[in-house]
């Protein structure tokens, strides 16, 4: 989706029809499948791996001590697709146009400014990741807490840091909060008809349909 209204409203139905239940849930992955699936990608795959491998390790948990566990895997599984599709389709400015159209330029300002200084560190840190990984290759260190531990306190620290400097930045160009904005969106002509499925299927994952069958006879 390009406009990321429609994107961010599409994944905020998709996520709470996939967390209600499993029929939510699959309703939310059929979307994901139709909508999404084609421009998957290896990255894509991988930035999830993680993740669902420690969704999958509470889920064993919940299932040894009798509750759901293969309900809780699938739901927060399909949660986590359709947040790597947003973070997909991510493009720089989004969040700051989308902030200041829901709530002005001050407090709207503030908030979209936030989200986009988060995104941003999140692409560094996932590069500065890539990089370590290669480094820790040619070390051959590539396993074990060993190899994660340090990476981890570099990532850290390299991101304090740069916080700390892109607050200083701020300061010295005396930033004290709000700013001016036109946000500007471009709908494609897949946008609206996705946002009205992703709707469907929240409808279907939160409406009694057995009763509304039983009213129908």
């Amino acid at each position: 989706m390009q406009d990321v209204r429609l994107r961010i409203a599409s994944a905020a139905v998709l996520s709470a029809a996939a967390f209600s239940g499993l029929w939510g849930a699959a309703g939310a992955f059929t979307w994901w499948v139709v909508m999404c699936s084609p421009g998957v990608t290896r990255g894509t795959l991988r930035r999830i791996a993680a993740p669902f491998a420690l969704v999958s390790v509470f889920g064993a948990v919940i299932w040894f001590t009798g509750g759901p566990g293969f309900s809780y895997v699938a739901r927060m599984g399909v949660i986590l697709l359709v947040g790597s599709w947003v973070y997909d389709e991510y493009r720089p400015g989004e969040f700051l146009d989308l902030s200041v159209w829901l709530l002005g330029d001050g407090i709207g300002f503030d908030l979209g400014l936030v989200a986009e200084m988060g995104m941003q560190c999140l692409e560094i840190l996932v590069a500065d990741f890539s990089r370590i990984r290669v480094a820790l290759a040619l070390k051959g260190k590539t396993r074990g807490l060993r190899a994660l531990v340090p990476a981890g306190f570099i990532l850290i620290h390299g991101t304090l840091a740069r916080a700390g400097d892109t607050a200083s930045a701020l300061a010295v160009r005396g930033y004290r909060g709000g700013g001016t904005l036109k946000p500007g969106f471009l709908t494609g002509r897949f946008d609206i008809p996705g946002f009205i499925s992703a709707l469907f299927v929240g409808i279907l994952a939160f409406a009694p349909v057995s009763e509304f069958f039983i009213l129908y006879r």
